[in-house]
């Protein structure tokens, strides 16, 4: 194992797949004898899961755009601290589900804040701090919203349920994100079945093993 770990994050819009394939790459690189560690943003450390509550339970409408950026801000200042920083120091892989690209795209993009605001919330409260290697799973429009439905049993959480409108912004930000950082970037079409998305996403950190 190398001295130091990497750090891993799965971004995309709702129902791309992105747990399921977090889980499966994590199965992968077990086998291949490495420490991982799973977490998820916002949340992967107690004060970043009690953060966590407040963002997602509620009226749509809850926070201002200006407070939900703030708090998922400090959700991440804890995670980095307490869980990711630590895991990689010991040489483990660390894999989250989301991580500050989705505050650009949902707060920044579609919540109309702007990419820089975010990034100097993050600069602030994570110095900055940016993974390995980042993995896009995209889906066409229809097919996330079918399997955002299915997956929640018709359920979605207050940021989940944002119309049509906010989805594609978040989607058209990722995809300039992935274009303005290819080398971070890779970009993964979460069409196939899941073995096939599996492949794809183990093929896209080759390169970091």
């Amino acid at each position: 194992m190398s001295a130091r770990g990497r750090f891993v994050t799965l971004e995309g819009g709702e129902g791309a797949g992105k747990s399921t394939q977090l889980k499966r790459l994590a199965e992968a690189l077990r086998a291949r004898g490495l420490e991982v560690v799973e977490t998820r943003e916002p949340g992967g450390s107690p004060g970043a899961e009690a953060i966590r509550a407040l963002l997602l339970q509620g009226e749509e409408d809850k926070w201002t755009p200006e407070a939900e950026a703030l708090l998922f801000a400090a959700a991440r200042a804890d995670h980095v601290a307490k869980t990711i920083k630590p895991a990689l120091a010991r040489g483990a892989w660390v894999l989250s589900d989301r991580f500050v690209d989705s505050s650009i795209a949902y707060q920044g993009g579609a919540g109309g804040l702007g990419k820089g605001a975010i990034r100097a919330l993050h600069d602030f409260g994570s110095r900055g701090f940016l993974p390995d290697r980042t993995i896009l799973l995209t889906l066409p429009a229809e097919a996330a919203a079918a399997r955002a439905k299915a997956r929640d049993n018709g359920a979605t959480d207050r940021i989940g349920a944002r119309d049509e409108a906010y989805h594609a912004t978040v989607a058209s930000t990722f995809a300039g994100l992935a274009e303005e950082e290819s080398e971070r970037f890779r970009i993964v079409d979460a069409s196939g079945s899941i073995d096939e998305v599996a492949a794809s996403t183990l093929a896209a950190i080759e390169d970091l093993l």
